[in-house]
């Protein structure tokens, strides 16, 4: 299978009366049933033939995606399958014992943080766990901070405070840990690694580690481990005797792992009601699946990013949600459409070099940052505004009015109408989802339309969505720098060396600007000791 071909875009669009524009918004709203949510494409210039022209490449995309679903290997790089989407319907998965394994993780989650929320399980120093820290890395961090942000505090004090851990920088992990406490003799702490072995994770919990045990705390006490089976973290688990291991699975990758153990724990433990969260996506699975494209929100949001970017990633795809709980949407989306998207290769082993890149931040704050140049300077992106309707938790309740009949809401749905049709003005596209509000129900429906936006989008430019070489080649770099620093401290001499003789000490020519990075490192932490006086900055 080719890529679909690029379809022009029609400018003319931009030229199109109120009225006209209103058609054309009613003729192309598509509204998703039972989750009072719709997307308008109306601002988007494609032309009246663009579909019809479109539907083969969709259908072909439509039929992919059902074999991913029915456990097709989908990573070869690794012989996987791909199944998040069995995560919110265990009955889809091709194997009973992964049904079982779904439902039956599901309801050791619900068992778990039930005896912690009752103090059933509880630390020994202190009468409950009042916080979480969850320690992981890239997909392991990013959808659980996103969860604990977006759902935290509605109506109620969340029932355990969350904090993250998702870096390898000293400073950070010691700030977030300072920042517990005395809270420290009630934290529950999650460590997130399907392998055990990823530095930034392995490395937080090094640290964590320490500082508790510095507070005369047993941190396998306080300990959880999300992870797979067998793996370095799970030997340490049951060898240190931990408070409980959840499973990871092989094929459920990453950046799609927030519906499972991943982003289950720390949402349950918040207090946040899991089963709405996967009802949600549930619900946008079974929506999305159909293969009516226009009353198919996924295959459109699929369909204007192939229009929009040419299939060949020329613009950028700017997140604008309208709602402060959004806020770090735009950061999930970067690693789910980022790494799944961004690759050298097609399907067929040419070069392509596809992707399309992701930023945004939160209305109406980009109205006062960005949207200037959005506006008026290079039209080298494409909007995508995201709107809540409910300004709170408890609408009608509560009401401040900032003018006569006015509320700080209305000022917020105001800016967005206005950044809106001030881009369309200038001839900049844009998509609009409109949700009635923001809960678990919601995010979880959200999170499933883009990511089987995303799977659409890769088969119509004939890529693989689900491996990521790019990262594994970063890992293996970084570990090669761990190899030459360690040769490169023990040639230090008391006789002073500048790089290029340490490089040369060591018989490694080409690593002389790995030398010289990693020994400065290293110097101004004060770690090189007495043979410090053998290394000469350059």
């Amino acid at each position: 299978m080719t890529t679909a071909t690029a379809q022009p875009v029609d400018a003319s669009v931009f030229d199109l009366s109120p009225a006209e524009l209103y058609s054309r918004y009613r003729k192309n709203l598509c509204k998703v049933p039972g989750l009072n949510m719709t997307l308008d494409i109306s601002r988007m210039p494609f032309g009246k033939s663009f579909f019809r022209v479109m539907e083969p490449a969709m259908q072909h995309a439509y039929a992919e995606m059902e074999k991913l679903e029915s456990g097709a290997i989908a990573n070869p790089d690794e012989n996987r399958m791909v199944g998040h989407y069995w995560l919110r319907a265990p009955g889809l998965a091709p194997e009973p014992d992964l049904t079982k394994a779904i439902h039956d993780t599901v309801e050791d989650i619900k068992a778990f943080v039930d005896a912690v929320h009752t103090k059933a399980v509880k630390p020994a120093t202190a009468a409950k766990f009042t916080d979480v820290l969850s320690i992981g890395i890239g997909g392991s961090a990013l959808g659980p901070q996103f969860l604990a942000d977006a759902l935290g505090g509605i109506k109620r004090k969340d029932k355990i405070k969350v904090h993250f851990i998702d870096n390898t920088d000293t400073d950070g992990i010691r700030r977030t840990l300072d920042g517990l406490g005395a809270k420290m003799k009630s934290t529950l702490v999650l460590v997130i690694s399907k392998s055990g072995g990823t530095p930034e994770p392995r490395n937080g919990m090094i640290e964590a580690k320490a500082a508790f045990e510095a507070k005369g705390l047993d941190f396998a006490k306080h300990a959880v481990a999300i992870t797979g089976d067998g793996s370095q973290l799970d030997g340490v688990a049951k060898g240190e005797g931990w408070l409980k291991i959840f499973p990871m699975w092989d094929w459920v990758g990453g950046r799609t792992s927030v519906m499972a153990t991943v982003g289950l724990v720390p949402l349950a433990l918040q207090g946040i009601k899991i089963d709405d969260f996967l009802a949600g996506a549930q619900k946008m699975d079974e929506i999305t699946r159909k293969t009516f494209t226009k009353k198919n929100p996924a295959a459109l949001l699929a369909l204007m990013w192939h229009l929009a970017t040419n299939g060949k990633g020329e613009k950028d795809m700017v997140m604008l949600p309208y709602k402060d709980r959004l806020l770090l949407l735009s950061r999930y989306l970067q690693q789910l459409v980022m790494e799944s998207l961004g690759k050298e290769y097609d399907l067929d082993g040419n070069p392509v070099y596809q992707g399309i890149a992701v930023y945004g931040n939160k209305g109406s704050t980009d109205q006062h940052a960005y949207v200037q140049q959005l506006r008026e300077g290079v039209n080298n992106f494409f909007a995508t505004f995201i709107v809540g309707l409910q300004d709170t938790t408890t609408p009608g309740k509560n009401v401040i009015e900032v003018e006569d009949g006015v509320t700080a809401g209305d000022y917020l749905s105001g800016f967005f109408q206005g950044t809106r049709t001030a881009l369309f003005e200038n001839g900049r596209g844009s998509m609009t989802i409109t949700c009635d509000k923001i809960d678990a129900k919601t995010v979880g429906a959200l999170i499933a339309l883009y990511e089987r936006a995303v799977g659409f989008y890769a088969t119509l430019v004939n890529i693989n969505a689900y491996h990521q070489p790019g990262v594994e080649a970063g890992k293996k770099a970084a570990a090669t720098v761990l190899e030459v620093q360690a040769k490169a401290v023990a040639a230090l001499t008391a006789t002073p060396q500048n790089p290029v003789q340490i490089a040369e000490a060591i018989g490694d020519a080409d690593a002389v600007e790995t030398i010289d990075l990693t020994l400065a490192h290293l110097a101004a932490n004060k770690r090189i000791g007495k043979k410090g006086a053998g290394y000469l900055a350059n």
